[in-house]
């Protein structure tokens, strides 16, 4: 029996045999964030936060239809080639994810990963593609600040007030297109070459308003993994960007990683922490499932098409609690997966 060839590398990691370039993107943003710190760099944006539904929750589940439909518009590819299609939000049994892919009748996985959920729909999409199971995979995960905030904390209409360690759920969310086989000659795409797939962490920590501190050491332990089991360091990346922390989580994983040996330097920082301004006063930043494929999709995408950035880790993290488990006292459990994407041109490495 001839066993296929094993893409693991040291404890933890994986490299694909070729890598798998990003056919198309699309991003879409909520009211607030139309107005943050990446302002004019989305595809679509909306002044109203029900989208014209009567519900928060249909609205979110409208929002990802609109960014589906985007999508396909920038893509060579139609919903009739698309092998697979991975998508996950914060609602319950992904009801978001389930009304913005019907219309398209796309062999469709839902995923719930919380807010890592981005990092492993590209995960699975990239190793199916790599394997020859099918030529284009779909990912996409949104979020949205009032279902989020039904589901999990204090309903709005309470007014209670948050403490500066919460973070402000993104309204938004990000899809993209992974193709298996070369871009055309002399055009520059990104690529997904390697990734790793986190493990859980709890530490103890049953507080929803202080997730960062929740995620941080999940996070600090599959940077640092990653980086070991390929000999490399931070300097070896233009950017390392974890999922939704915020300003809390962001200074842990920095004490962390710089403890274990990986200082992260200047190239480090957080999706949480570049889509708002002070002024918006989002306390510790932005989370949720939205918050690592919007500012991917609509900020980091872009510069590495530019070629600004050729190499780069996004390490979208999560908090794996429930409303359920919330109610229960249970701590919320932590995970933190990781893709290197990087900047290439024509039939390079294929």
């Amino acid at each position: 029996m001839n066993l296929p060839t094993l893409k693991k590398r040291g404890k933890g990691s994986f490299e694909l045999s070729s890598p798998v370039r990003i056919e198309a993107a699309a991003s879409a943003a909520g009211p607030f964030e139309k107005k943050g710190r990446l302002r004019g760099a989305f595809d679509l944006t909306f002044d109203d936060p029900y989208l014209g539904e009567k519900t928060w929750e249909k609205a979110e589940g409208s929002l990802a239809r609109r960014t589906v439909a985007r999508l396909y518009e920038k893509s060579s590819l139609s919903p009739a080639e698309t092998d697979f299609f991975f998508a996950g939000d914060l609602e319950r049994q992904c009801m978001a994810s389930t009304q913005g892919l019907l219309p398209y009748d796309v062999p469709y996985c839902g995923l719930y990963g919380a807010c890592s959920t981005f990092g492993e729909g590209l995960i699975l999409a990239s190793a199916l593609l790599d394997g020859g199971f099918g030529r284009a995979a779909g990912v996409i995960t949104t979020s949205h600040f009032s279902t989020a905030e039904r589901e999990y904390r204090t309903p709005l209409v309470y007014g209670k007030q948050r403490q500066p360690s919460a973070q402000h759920t993104v309204t938004g969310g990000g899809a993209v297109l992974l193709a298996a086989g070369p871009a055309p000659d002399g055009e520059p795409y990104a690529a997904v070459t390697r990734f790793r797939v986190g493990r859980m962490r709890d530490m103890g920590i049953a507080d929803p308003g202080n997730m960062g501190a929740a995620m941080a050491p999940a996070a600090a332990e599959t940077l640092t993994g990653f980086l070991e089991d390929f000999g490399r360091k931070a300097d070896d990346y233009d950017l390392i960007l974890t999922g939704d922390l915020g300003q809390v989580g962001y200074e842990i994983v920095r004490d962390l990683t710089g403890a274990m040996g990986f200082p992260l330097g200047g190239v480090y920082d957080d999706c949480g922490r570049l889509l708002y301004h002070e002024e918006q006063d989002a306390h510790a930043g932005g989370s949720g499932a939205g918050c690592s494929s919007l500012v991917f999709v609509a900020s980091v995408l872009p510069r590495l098409l530019r070629g600004e950035l050729k190499r780069v880790l996004l390490a979208p993290t999560g908090a794996l609690l429930s409303a359920v488990s919330l109610l229960q006292g249970e701590s919320i459990p932590g995970i933190c997966h990781l893709i290197e994407v990087e900047a290439r041109s024509g039939k390079e490495d294929f």
